[in-house]
């Protein structure tokens, strides 16, 4: 098992950071879901091992977890209260909301307003705070975004937000036209979509949200259930002496200023890997080589 001590090796300050509202976290975070079990449903196979990420991943520097109440579900949410409270000061926890988990494990939406203002109350609850950090409204599919309007379920957050119980929000699984809408509402000040170095539909999107100071926070930033599998990327790799999956890491950080790195592991192992990538540097013909991963290489 990797010692505490190998991951505080590498400085996560050297991926710099960028503002989550009026909180400024470190652009390489870590994501809980995997803290779960199998299908991110019931307890995770060693719940001291589970503690110990976390702790390590707070240890190393990590200011900025992401997470959910319908992990579990439950169990995420009190894996961090168990591991980190009363969290540091500078400790930013995301969390979701907009779905429920079936006794078979099946995700199912949850966006009337009870719904969601119930998962609010239950995600203050098993964390154990007053007010959640950020709250991020999941709409859309598994994967891709739907085009229905979000009004009511925004309005539902903003509301929660007036009352204290909530500090920021932001938006998961959206189109460009759902940020819109949202922001008319209130302030978002992340979005979190699926995107990757082979899964780039966000690229304007990126861009567009850089110019208005509005993180954006990839999920399955190395391709989720699916690991990212292409060729130029074991090259790329190969030629830098890292792994593909630090690699991949690293070409999100470099490209744009606004990416806020999730990545999400249940092994102390694959965390000092994944938080080691934030001191990674691309040279310029390896980034050229990695810009252009499209076609069939896509997964």
């Amino acid at each position: 098992m990797t010692d505490i001590a190998d991951i505080t090796a590498t400085d996560l300050s050297a991926a710099g950071v960028f503002a989550l509202g009026d909180r400024s976290v470190n652009r390489m975070g870590y994501g809980a879901m995997q803290l779960a079990g199998p299908g991110v449903f019931g307890p995770p196979k060693d719940r001291n091992v589970a503690i110990a990420v976390l702790r390590a991943a707070a240890a190393r520097g990590v200011n900025h977890i992401d997470t959910s109440d319908f992990y579990g579900p439950h169990v995420t949410n009190q894996l961090i209260r168990e591991a980190l409270h009363p969290y540091p000061d500078d400790l930013v926890i995301v969390t979701k909301v907009g779905a429920v988990r079936g006794s078979d494990a099946s995700w199912i939406h949850a966006l009337t307003p009870a719904d969601l203002t119930r998962a609010v109350h239950d995600n203050l609850k098993n964390l154990g705070l007053d007010a959640l950090d950020v709250v991020n409204l999941r709409v859309g599919g598994v994967h891709e975004p739907n085009e229905s309007s979000i009004a009511q379920q925004f309005e539902t957050l903003a509301e929660l937000q007036r009352q204290g119980l909530i500090r920021q929000l932001g938006l998961s699984n959206v189109t460009p036209a759902q940020i819109r809408e949202a922001r008319g509402i209130a302030k978002v000040v992340c979005v979190q979509n699926h995107y990757n170095l082979v899964h780039r539909a966000d690229d304007a999107l990126i861009d567009e949200l850089a110019g208005s100071g509005i993180a954006h926070v990839p999920f399955f930033p190395l391709g989720g259930f699916t690991p990212l599998q292409s060729a130029t990327l074991s090259q790329a790799a190969a030629q830098i002496g890292a792994t593909a999956m630090q690699t991949a890491l690293a070409w999100l950080l470099s490209r744009a200023p606004n990416i806020l790195l999730i990545p999400g592991t249940s092994s102390l192992g694959h965390l000092g890997e994944n938080l080691a990538a934030a001191a990674l540097t691309l040279p310029p013909d390896v980034r050229a080589r990695l810009d252009t991963i499209g076609g069939s290489e896509r997964q």
